[in-house]
């Protein structure tokens, strides 16, 4: 194990989605989905998560403790806009309240408009599943721009779109609960479509506005390297899951799965978002993980150079600045999240246009079908007693933002 240094100029935060830790919200479609406790492994739901609505400047207090340089966060579209068309102010002022704080800190915010969520109105007409409710949503975008520009410029737009629509309308584990690929097709299409839109009116209404996606990128690799056909499906799924979706989002370009709309082909990004957390191998037009790699508490292989090889593909294929806007493991026992951070960092550290790193998540929050269940925090987090306490992961995490990289004597501490 060898020190590294990091581009003084890279930046190093954490990243977190509303509904994820926020609670207290009934007017969201997690909320409906899971009220009643029967369909998250753990029988939770998301009404409590990290109580952060209430005590939000008790957890920016310890990120400005634990040197966070970024934050990517979402806003709550159905606290923001509870009803069709009656925007609630108090509301949007209340997340204003809170990047002035973090900027009283020194912490940039990078702001996420759709992490996953909507109103609960807004899927009782049909939700992404129609065309003419997009429109729904940029009004939202309209609402939050013209009340951000003066503070704040930076913008993820819809975050993972093949993960929504597959999860929701293919494998039938979220939300909507469907196998319907025509499903799926639409509702990534919208998403793309979206995608778009919110990047023309971001521009329109504030000139200073730095406009991205975060886009999930799986690293698929062939079981067998020699076999033509675990070839041909691993390029199948690269192209389908990974390369599809960010064409579409960040030129305009749509094609299969996707299928086609007359958006006009340009260029919709300021930089580009992976999120990135594991590899798995294609046989029998089915993946799975790797034997050889570690995995994670949910199985997930663990295969970092994933990672720098993503990166330098889409750099290739995009130019411009690549955010790692989502990056971490689930480590309920904080046995290797530290190493999982040093191996990812590590192999992406002499990659100049790589400009930041945004570690998943900053505390155990609600994890979507698994509930409170997944703990991927740098910091631990006691659901039943509201108890914040930082992990020996994350006093690293706040070692490696100090000294802009990794020193034997760090690798001594919480490597060995």
């Amino acid at each position: 194990m060898k020190a590294f240094k990091l581009n003084p100029s890279f930046l190093l935060g954490v990243a977190t989605a509303s509904t994820q830790i926020e609670g207290g919200d009934k007017n969201n479609s997690w909320f409906e989905w899971c009220k009643n406790n029967d369909k998250t492994i753990d029988h939770t739901n998301c009404l409590r998560a990290n109580r952060h609505w209430e005590n939000y400047k008790r957890d920016i207090e310890l990120m400005k403790d634990m040197k966070i340089q970024i934050y990517r966060f979402s806003l709550e579209w159905s606290r923001i806009e509870p009803q069709e068309g009656k925007f609630d102010q108090k509301v949007m002022d209340r997340y204003i309240e809170e990047i002035k704080l973090l900027k009283s800190y020194n912490i940039q915010s990078l702001i996420t408009l759709h992490h996953f969520s909507n109103p609960i109105w807004f899927d009782q007409i049909g939700g992404w599943l129609k065309r003419k409710n997009v429109q729904k949503f940029i009004e939202f975008v309209k609402f939050v721009a013209l009340n951000l520009r003066y503070y704040c410029h930076e913008y993820c737009t819809i975050n993972e779109p093949n993960v929504y629509a597959v999860n929701c309308f293919l494998f039938g584990e979220w939300l909507n609960q469907e196998k319907n690929f025509f499903h799926m097709q639409k509702v990534l299409k919208n998403l793309c479509v979206a995608h778009i839109k919110s990047y023309q009116i971001l521009h329109e209404i504030d000139p200073m506005a730095h406009v991205g996606f975060a886009h999930h990128v799986q690293y698929f690799k062939p079981k067998n390297p020699k076999n033509l056909i675990y070839q041909w499906e691993t390029n199948f799924f690269d192209k389908a899951f990974n390369d599809a979706p960010i064409k579409a989002m960040a030129w305009g370009k749509f094609s299969f799965p996707i299928g086609f709309v007359g958006c006009k082909k340009g260029k919709y990004y300021d930089y580009i978002g992976i999120n990135y957390y594991t590899s798995n191998n294609v046989a029998h037009f089915s993946y799975s993980p790797d034997p050889k790699y570690p995995r994670n508490d949910l199985g997930w292989a663990i295969y970092p150079i994933g990672l720098r090889n993503t990166c330098i593909k889409y750099h290739q294929m995009f130019g411009g600045d690549i955010y790692i806007t989502e990056n971490g493991t689930c480590d309920a026992k904080d046995n290797f999240r530290s190493l999982y951070i040093y191996d990812h960092l590590r192999v992406i550290s002499d990659l100049d246009f790589v400009k930041r790193y945004y570690q998943w998540t900053f505390l155990d929050n609600f994890e979507w079908k698994e509930g409170e269940s997944a703990r991927f925090g740098l910091v631990a987090y006691d659901f039943e007693k509201d108890i914040l306490s930082i992990r020996k992961s994350g006093k690293f995490f706040e070692e490696i933002i100090k000294n802009k990289g990794v020193t034997q004597s760090m690798i001594d501490e919480y490597l060995k």
